[in-house]
């Protein structure tokens, strides 16, 4: 019969796939709310025990007490920090991955999984302008993705300045770059050539004034360029910032987490053709590209460079990198700070596979449009400004006379009314607030009706 912890209970699967069928239904997706849990600290108690409690009472206590405690990301009215919107096919895709018991970390283990991977990052590389053989591995967010990136591009500069002390080696990049590229640098040991910018965007000028101003230009290796700024959706010149790189031997790494994905639209994809001069660049899937979390995809131009700096060594790992098939060298372990992976960008491939590219260029390009309609209506607006135009598809504006407590107490009543989820931010030390669009289903009306909620 085998240990009971793997026997499957149908009782416990038909309950468990009927609330995923109810969840993935549900049209739309409401807001929940992640603060209504009395006594939080103690509403577990109990729950761990020597023998183990009845699943559906376990199941129940998820959905009733837990699940409404926990804002929805996926939700249309989720317009705060960057939202996750997978399709349901990707949803369901993920599913059927957990049940699958997939490990995405060698081409030995997943060579089916793995090739279908491939063919996404190859499908995003070749969007982007990277030439054949561009590729990589899909990670779990921006943050792995930067550092394993910047890895490779501080290896390969120290090759090339061979006469420069390691710890003198630097990447310049903008002072709006996503915390993520200050931490990884940190993490590298590699400091940080902080460029001010004119409002906010890193161009090529900029660099070129910070490199004459700088006492010891030769030792910055490396330029990280932001393809759409979390806070507010700016995009670097990265065709003036990618070019020259290329003509001086520097690593050019663009953070496109969130804004990469506007290749995608035909209103603002020029804004991404700087990206074809990336020898690195990420873009998430989890956020604007549809898919669930935790789902980052990491590209290379050359990825034997980052096989050659990512790959484990170990007696018991030899082997994954000894067999006849070509693609054998293919393993996701070696191109990224990770080992064992999910196979986490399948749902991505099934999702894309199966929608179609239009259904994406027309989902990414509704985010835009939004955001256009949205400054429009606060412009017209006798109580509301824009504080700069919309940036892909953040918009940044503010309520004239308020203070940063009455931004904050109409955040949590907008989530109490289960109208939105939308939070201030803070811009040029200013207390604003910000809409950040990708679900497509997020309508006029909706937006109308946050603002109006702004009158008193």
């Amino acid at each position: 019969m085998g240990h009971p912890m793997f026997q499957y209970d149908p009782t416990v699967g038909d309950a468990i796939f009927n609330y995923c069928r109810e969840r993935l239904m549900i049209n739309p997706v409401p807001l929940d709310y992640g603060g209504t849990l009395d006594n939080p600290e103690h509403a577990l108690e109990g729950m761990i025990t020597s023998d183990g409690l009845d699943s559906e009472t376990v199941l129940d206590f998820f959905r009733d007490v837990l699940a409404p405690s926990v804002v929805s990301i996926d939700s249309p009215g989720f317009l705060a920090f960057i939202p996750n919107a997978p399709t349901k096919n990707a949803l369901l895709f993920d599913m059927l991955i957990a049940c699958s018991g997939l490990n995405g970390t060698s081409w030995l283990e997943s060579m089916g999984a793995v090739v279908a991977e491939n063919q996404a990052l190859e499908f995003l590389a070749a969007r982007a302008g990277l030439p054949d053989g561009a590729g990589g591995c899909f990670v779990s967010g921006g943050s792995i993705g930067n550092l394993s990136a910047l890895t490779v591009g501080r290896d390969v500069g120290r090759s090339r300045r061979p006469n420069t002390a390691p710890h003198e080696l630097r990447f310049a990049i903008s002072a709006d770059a996503h915390s993520s590229i200050g931490s990884a640098l940190h993490v590298l040991g590699i400091e940080p050539l902080l460029i001010e910018t004119d409002d906010h965007r890193l161009t090529v000028a900029n660099l070129k004034d910070a490199l004459a101003q700088d006492p010891h230009p030769e030792t910055v290796i490396g330029i990280v360029a932001t393809a759409g700024t979390t806070n507010a959706g700016i995009v670097d010149d990265l065709e003036g910032l990618g070019s020259y790189a290329r003509e001086n031997d520097l690593w050019f790494h663009v953070d496109g987490a969130y804004g990469a994905a506007a290749m995608f639209s035909q209103s603002h994809g020029e804004l991404m053709r700087g990206l074809r001069h990336a020898d690195s660049f990420i873009v998430d899937p989890h956020k604007w590209l549809f898919a669930p979390l935790d789902c980052a995809a990491l590209v290379y131009r050359n990825p034997r460079l980052a096989r050659a700096v990512h790959t484990q060594q170990a007696g018991y790992l030899d082997v994954l990198h000894e067999g006849d098939d070509e693609h054998f060298d293919w393993n996701p372990s070696d191109f990224a700070i990770h080992l064992s992976r999910r196979a986490r960008g399948l749902p991505f491939w099934f999702s894309l596979v199966t929608q179609g590219v239009s259904n994406y260029e027309s989902a990414v390009q509704a985010a835009i449009d939004l955001a256009q309609r949205s400054a429009t209506m606060i412009e017209q607006s006798d109580f509301l400004e824009l504080v700069r135009p919309a940036g892909l598809s953040v918009v940044l504006f503010r309520r004239k006379g308020w203070s940063p407590a009455q931004y904050n107490e109409w955040s949590h009543q907008l989530l109490r009314d289960q109208v939105a989820f939308v939070t201030p931010t803070k811009w040029e030390g200013e207390t604003v607030a910000r809409f950040a669009f990708l679900h497509p289903d997020t309508t006029d009306e909706m937006v109308r009706a946050i603002l109006n909620s702004m009158a008193n």
